[in-house]
């Protein structure tokens, strides 16, 4: 560890914060359709989008209608992305003359773009054509993180309007947030990207002579607008196999620093968009608060890990103090490759610059328990937000258990309707992690996609279902998979993503139909250190008596034979 490492690290909080009130508000503009500068540039494409499409943006919809609108256009979306996937060998803009891919592949993949997870079960530059990489992938990473901002926007009108049965209209919300939020700033990015040597172009892939007088294909394509959105909208899905590993993807420290700020941007204005909304700013900031003190803690643990090389190297005579380099870029080091391996995790994002199985065990174990959590660290654009307050629910109702008193949130009941629809989306995530990895280390076509044996082989089954259900899309690298790995991971990526988003909506509904009681010396406060102390405690508990037995048979063992000399 270096006070350099520390302070790149404090650097990039700083940033994050410095942005989250501007976005706050910018978001809330545009999702409350209030004036905002963008507005008179594109206001005229909003309103004959609305036209073209049938779009009645002032009718607002009750939770269930809402709902029933998600899921009709993720249904349309997976239509649209698998019928493209399986016809990518007879469609244009295919210089390298790809071929269809198969029926398990299309399906995983279809499902991974939609559900804003990108698990890739394939390599994009010698899979995909130019045409899928960009309406399949590129879109879908648009639409998806909309969708998740749309959401979040639509359960935050739930805590914040009183005695209503709407929450705001999907259609409405999805076209706003892409139009002034997503696009703008990624025509931004990708001019950025593109000055620092991203590529972007639709030439296929060209044949070089390297030094050593061999031929090398370099593959090339629109990589620079993907890797905006993909960074943006916490999607994580490369154009290159090895991701933002590959210097065409994440060429110097500079990107490297850009990106991580790209992947925590709009979860973090979120929070502050949540407390504008609801009225209270300092809402929004103890959300924000909690969020930060689990990365603080997160992130010095993994980079701990990290900045030590393996224990045997001693026996070999190398200096461990040199930090565990293997799987890592030289150009970013043990703190650029630990921060991206955290940000990227907790956000639900998905891109890497490292390969997290070569992390040490207890490195490897960080981005496992930030996925496992649920996203609520900042999060996936608009899940992560969510997806805290369920948990913050689940606080206030332990607290109001406590002192003898009916439960209440920004002075609304929690009762047993929320309560209900908050366990059913906390307890489908665990179902889905540790099921399907029980099933996996057990069966012959499970197995046979494993890398390893041992407790690191099923870190690598657990790191994938974690993956697949929080909706994160990362890989432990060593995965191979199959069809059965394509079935059971594109089902885990829907429960991890519908069977959350529908019990918010309800909770959302729900709210919004109760009265706001004002507070009284009894209510508790839910803006102070006091709840913001109780939500990480509950966040922490709950991972712990889910999760440990699981941590103790993968990564925790793994290091514990480690510093006895085994390796696997």
């Amino acid at each position: 560890m270096t006070t350099l490492g520390w302070v790149t690290i404090l650097v990039f909080l700083i940033c994050v914060i410095a942005m989250t009130r501007p976005l706050g508000g910018f978001l809330k503009r545009v999702l409350e359709g209030e004036k905002h500068f963008l507005a008179k540039i594109l206001g005229p494409v909003e309103r004959g989008i609305y036209r073209l499409a049938g779009i009645k943006a002032q009718t607002e919809q009750s939770w269930s209608q809402y709902a029933f609108a998600v899921i009709f256009f993720k249904i349309a979306c997976f239509l649209g992305v698998y019928s493209l996937l399986r016809l990518q060998g007879y469609l244009p803009l295919n210089p390298n003359g790809m071929a269809g891919i198969s029926p398990d592949l299309a399906y995983n993949t279809a499902i991974s773009f939609l559900t804003n997870t990108n698990w890739q079960s394939y390599s994009g530059e010698t899979t995909m054509s130019h045409l899928s990489q960009m309406l399949a992938f590129t879109a879908q990473n648009f639409v998806s993180a909309a969708a998740g901002i749309a959401i979040a926007a639509a359960v935050i009108r739930g805590f914040a309007r009183r005695t209503t049965a709407t929450i705001g209209n999907f259609w409405a919300d999805l076209v706003r947030v892409t139009l002034y939020v997503l696009l703008p700033a990624c025509v931004v990015l990708t001019v950025f990207f593109v000055a620092e040597g991203v590529p972007q172009t639709f030439k296929g892939a060209v044949s070089v002579l390297t030094v050593e007088g061999a031929h090398q294909t370099i593959a090339l394509g629109p990589v620079a607008s993907q890797e905006a959105i993909k960074m943006l909208g916490t999607n994580g899905g490369g154009f290159f196999n090895t991701n933002s590993a590959h210097p065409f993807e994440n060429p110097n420290a500079l990107t490297n620093f850009v990106q991580m700020l790209c992947i925590f941007a709009l979860g973090a204005g979120l929070t502050n968009m949540f407390g504008r909304m609801v009225g209270k700013e300092r809402q929004g900031w103890a959300i924000f608060a909690a969020m930060a003190a689990l990365f603080v803690v997160g992130t010095g643990v993994l980079y701990w890990s990290e900045a030590h090389a393996n224990p045997i190297f001693a026996s070999l005579g190398i200096d461990p103090t040199l930090g565990n380099l293997e799987g890592k870029e030289t150009r970013f080091g043990a703190v650029g490759s630990a921060l991206f391996a955290a940000v990227t995790t907790d956000a639900s994002c998905g891109a890497v610059n490292a390969m997290h199985e070569s992390f040490l065990p207890l490195g490897g174990m960080i981005p496992l328990i930030n996925m496992m959590l649920g996203e609520v660290i900042f999060g996936g654009v608009g899940s992560g937000l969510y997806g805290f307050l369920l948990f913050a629910i689940i606080a206030v109702f332990m607290a109001g258990l406590m002192v003898g008193r009916t439960p209440e949130y920004l002075g609304k009941k929690i009762e047993a309707r929320e309560i209900k629809m908050t366990m059913l989306a906390v307890l489908c995530l665990p179902l889905v992690m540790l099921g399907f990895t029980a099933l996996a280390v057990v069966v012959p076509s499970g197995l046979s996609a494993l890398s390893a044996t041992g407790p690191h082989g099923f870190t690598e089954a657990l790191y994938a279902y974690t993956s697949a259900a929080a909706n994160n899309g990362s890989a432990f690298s060593g995965l191979t998979a199959n069809s059965f790995w394509n079935l059971t991971l594109g089902i885990g990526m829907m429960i991890g993503r519908f069977f959350v988003i529908i019990p918010v909506l309800a909770i959302a509904g729900s709210m919004a139909a109760k009265k706001m009681a004002p507070p009284t010396s009894g209510t508790f406060p839910t803006d102070n250190g006091l709840f913001i102390g109780l939500v990480i405690g509950v966040i922490l508990i709950v991972g712990g008596l889910t999760f440990l037995p699981a941590l103790a048979l993968g990564p925790i063992v793994e290091h514990l034979e480690m510093l006895r000399g085994t390796l696997f």
